[in-house]
């Protein structure tokens, strides 16, 4: 049986919701991702990768000097991640925080590109408005 964890294309009246462990061609072969953003992720995002990225890695090891950058920053993406740390619930025990970050935010952030190895993207969401306003 498939590990269907973090892998789900959710939709409601403004965003897009992704799961962080889909690949890019999962995403093209997903009927429920919009037909726009397909197009978005084949002519920005697959230029620079390989289809049988995770979304994920991607993310994680991403230039700022790439198209894919540009466009998420233009999309205003938000990313949704699980960040380990020590003092995770604020009661000295280590555990996890959820934190929603722009790519700027995420990449500029030391902790997090530092210990990428404990830290998951769980969720990419993406405003559908924002989606209209890229050309292709």
């Amino acid at each position: 049986m498939e590990n269907r964890d973090y892998k789900h294309v959710i939709q409601d009246i403004s965003q897009v919701y992704i799961g962080g462990k889909l690949t890019y061609n999962e995403m093209i072969d997903e009927d429920d991702v919009p037909y726009k953003l397909k197009t978005i992720f084949l002519h920005y995002m697959m230029n620079e990768v390989d289809g049988d990225t995770i979304l994920e890695n991607h993310i994680f090891f991403m230039k700022k000097s790439g198209t894919a950058y540009s466009t998420y920053k233009k999309l205003k993406t938000k990313f949704v991640l699980n960040v380990f740390y020590e003092d995770g619930h604020g009661k000295g025990k280590p555990g996890y925080k959820i934190r929603e970050m722009e790519i700027d935010e995420l990449l500029d952030d030391a902790y997090i590109m530092a210990n990428m190895n404990t830290t998951f993207l769980t969720e990419v969401r993406i405003s559908k408005l924002r989606m209209m306003s890229i050309a292709v």
